[in-house]
Protein backbone atom coordinates (compact mmCIF):
# COMPACT_ATOMS: atom_id res chain seq x y z
CA UNK A 1 0.00 0.00 0.00
CA UNK A 2 2.99 2.74 0.53
CA UNK A 3 4.17 1.90 -3.07
CA UNK A 4 0.73 3.00 -4.44
CA UNK A 5 0.76 6.32 -2.09
CA UNK A 6 4.38 7.06 -2.93
CA UNK A 7 5.11 6.42 -6.47
CA UNK A 8 2.35 8.34 -7.87
CA UNK A 9 3.90 11.71 -6.06
CA UNK A 10 7.70 10.63 -7.46
CA UNK A 11 6.14 10.07 -10.53
CA UNK A 12 4.24 13.64 -10.92
CA UNK A 13 6.71 15.42 -9.35
CA UNK A 14 9.35 13.90 -12.00
CA UNK A 15 7.34 14.68 -15.38
CA UNK A 16 4.44 15.97 -16.39
CA UNK A 17 1.83 13.76 -17.27
CA UNK A 18 -0.53 10.87 -16.23
CA UNK A 19 0.61 8.45 -13.59
CA UNK A 20 -1.11 5.73 -14.86
CA UNK A 21 0.18 4.42 -18.56
CA UNK A 22 -2.71 2.56 -20.56
CA UNK A 23 -1.92 0.44 -23.44
CA UNK A 24 -3.86 -2.02 -25.61
CA UNK A 25 -2.83 -5.81 -24.60
CA UNK A 26 -3.40 -8.95 -26.29
CA UNK A 27 -4.57 -11.75 -23.90
CA UNK A 28 -6.15 -14.91 -23.31
CA UNK A 29 -7.90 -16.37 -26.20
CA UNK A 30 -6.95 -13.28 -28.94
CA UNK A 31 -8.94 -10.53 -26.59
CA UNK A 32 -7.51 -7.35 -26.51
CA UNK A 33 -7.62 -5.65 -22.95
CA UNK A 34 -5.77 -1.96 -21.58
CA UNK A 35 -2.66 -3.11 -19.69
CA UNK A 36 -1.82 -1.23 -16.51
CA UNK A 37 1.30 0.52 -15.58
CA UNK A 38 3.16 3.29 -13.63
CA UNK A 39 4.35 5.89 -16.52
CA UNK A 40 7.88 5.21 -16.75
CA UNK A 41 8.94 7.40 -19.93
CA UNK A 42 7.82 11.17 -20.66
CA UNK A 43 4.16 11.77 -22.08
CA UNK A 44 5.30 12.66 -25.95
CA UNK A 45 7.05 9.26 -26.19
CA UNK A 46 5.41 7.12 -28.97
CA UNK A 47 2.57 5.00 -27.07
CA UNK A 48 3.32 1.94 -29.48
CA UNK A 49 7.01 2.12 -30.02
CA UNK A 50 8.76 -1.06 -29.09
CA UNK A 51 10.03 -1.45 -25.28
CA UNK A 52 13.49 0.19 -24.73
CA UNK A 53 16.46 -2.61 -24.46
CA UNK A 54 18.56 0.23 -22.66
CA UNK A 55 18.28 1.77 -19.38
CA UNK A 56 19.81 4.70 -21.45
CA UNK A 57 16.73 5.19 -23.39
CA UNK A 58 16.11 9.00 -23.39
CA UNK A 59 12.10 8.53 -23.24
CA UNK A 60 12.27 6.98 -19.89
CA UNK A 61 12.44 9.34 -17.04
CA UNK A 62 14.34 9.52 -14.01
CA UNK A 63 12.04 7.77 -11.80
CA UNK A 64 10.97 5.44 -14.80
CA UNK A 65 14.37 3.94 -14.62
CA UNK A 66 14.35 2.84 -10.62
CA UNK A 67 10.61 1.78 -11.17
CA UNK A 68 11.79 -0.92 -14.22
CA UNK A 69 14.63 -1.47 -12.30
CA UNK A 70 12.77 -2.44 -9.39
CA UNK A 71 9.78 -3.64 -11.42
CA UNK A 72 7.50 -1.29 -9.94
CA UNK A 73 6.34 -0.15 -12.52
CA UNK A 74 4.06 -3.90 -12.98
CA UNK A 75 2.37 -2.92 -9.78
CA UNK A 76 -1.04 -1.80 -11.37
CA UNK A 77 -0.98 -4.80 -12.86
CA UNK A 78 -2.41 -6.34 -9.67
CA UNK A 79 -6.09 -4.68 -11.34
CA UNK A 80 -5.72 -6.42 -14.47
CA UNK A 81 -5.62 -9.68 -12.17
CA UNK A 82 -8.43 -8.68 -10.37
CA UNK A 83 -10.04 -8.14 -13.49
CA UNK A 84 -9.51 -11.62 -14.55
CA UNK A 85 -7.69 -10.05 -17.73
CA UNK A 86 -4.44 -11.08 -16.54
CA UNK A 87 -2.53 -13.77 -13.84
CA UNK A 88 0.19 -12.98 -11.68
CA UNK A 89 2.18 -15.86 -13.43
CA UNK A 90 2.37 -16.34 -17.33
CA UNK A 91 3.58 -15.19 -20.79
CA UNK A 92 3.88 -11.51 -20.93
CA UNK A 93 0.87 -9.94 -23.37
CA UNK A 94 1.95 -8.44 -26.28
CA UNK A 95 1.03 -5.39 -28.19
CA UNK A 96 -1.47 -6.15 -31.17
CA UNK A 97 0.67 -4.96 -34.02
CA UNK A 98 3.28 -8.17 -33.02
CA UNK A 99 0.41 -10.30 -32.64
CA UNK A 100 -1.49 -9.91 -35.83
CA UNK A 101 1.98 -11.00 -37.31
CA UNK A 102 2.11 -14.08 -35.21
CA UNK A 103 2.42 -17.58 -36.65
CA UNK A 104 0.53 -20.36 -35.68
CA UNK A 105 2.99 -21.86 -32.91
CA UNK A 106 3.18 -18.16 -31.64
CA UNK A 107 -0.30 -18.28 -31.00
CA UNK A 108 -0.20 -21.16 -28.13
CA UNK A 109 0.92 -18.00 -26.01
CA UNK A 110 -2.93 -17.03 -26.38
CA UNK A 111 -4.02 -20.10 -24.96
CA UNK A 112 -3.17 -18.87 -20.86
CA UNK A 113 -4.07 -15.79 -19.33
CA UNK A 114 -0.81 -13.65 -19.89
CA UNK A 115 0.58 -12.79 -16.22
CA UNK A 116 2.63 -9.93 -14.28
CA UNK A 117 5.61 -12.29 -14.35
CA UNK A 118 6.83 -15.62 -15.90
CA UNK A 119 9.93 -17.32 -16.64
CA UNK A 120 10.96 -14.98 -19.35
CA UNK A 121 11.23 -11.65 -16.89
CA UNK A 122 13.59 -14.16 -14.67
CA UNK A 123 15.86 -15.13 -17.28
CA UNK A 124 19.27 -13.67 -18.75
CA UNK A 125 17.25 -12.38 -21.86
CA UNK A 126 14.65 -10.11 -20.20
CA UNK A 127 16.61 -6.85 -21.44
CA UNK A 128 15.51 -8.48 -25.20
CA UNK A 129 11.91 -8.20 -26.93
CA UNK A 130 9.40 -11.13 -25.75
CA UNK A 131 8.42 -11.81 -29.03
CA UNK A 132 12.29 -12.95 -29.27
CA UNK A 133 11.97 -15.40 -26.59
CA UNK A 134 8.89 -17.31 -27.05
CA UNK A 135 10.24 -20.46 -25.92
CA UNK A 136 10.17 -19.74 -21.94
CA UNK A 137 6.67 -18.90 -23.13
CA UNK A 138 5.85 -22.26 -24.52
CA UNK A 139 7.96 -23.70 -21.71
CA UNK A 140 5.81 -22.35 -18.69
CA UNK A 141 2.85 -23.64 -20.91
CA UNK A 142 3.49 -26.79 -21.28
CA UNK A 143 4.52 -27.44 -17.62
CA UNK A 144 2.50 -25.32 -15.60
CA UNK A 145 1.32 -25.86 -11.97
CA UNK A 146 1.81 -24.77 -8.49
CA UNK A 147 5.36 -25.47 -8.22
CA UNK A 148 6.46 -23.26 -11.03
CA UNK A 149 4.41 -20.88 -10.30
CA UNK A 150 5.72 -20.69 -6.59
CA UNK A 151 9.28 -20.87 -7.85
CA UNK A 152 8.88 -18.20 -10.43
CA UNK A 153 6.99 -15.61 -7.72
CA UNK A 154 9.83 -16.46 -5.12
CA UNK A 155 12.96 -15.35 -8.32
CA UNK A 156 10.19 -12.49 -9.45
CA UNK A 157 10.92 -11.19 -5.84
CA UNK A 158 14.34 -11.40 -5.79
CA UNK A 159 15.03 -9.79 -8.86
CA UNK A 160 12.90 -7.20 -7.93
CA UNK A 161 15.11 -6.76 -4.08
CA UNK A 162 17.98 -6.87 -6.19
CA UNK A 163 16.82 -3.81 -8.24
CA UNK A 164 15.69 -2.14 -5.14
CA UNK A 165 19.59 -2.69 -3.78
CA UNK A 166 22.01 -1.87 -6.61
Amino acid sequence: IPFWLIIPLLIKRDSEGKVIFKQERVGLNNKNFLILKFRTMYNNSPKYAHCPTDTADPRITKIGRWLRKTSLDELPQLINVFKGEMSLVGPRPEMPFIVKNYNTIEKKRLLIKPGITGLWQISPYRKSEISHNLEYDFYYIENQGFVLDLVIMILTFFFALRGFTH
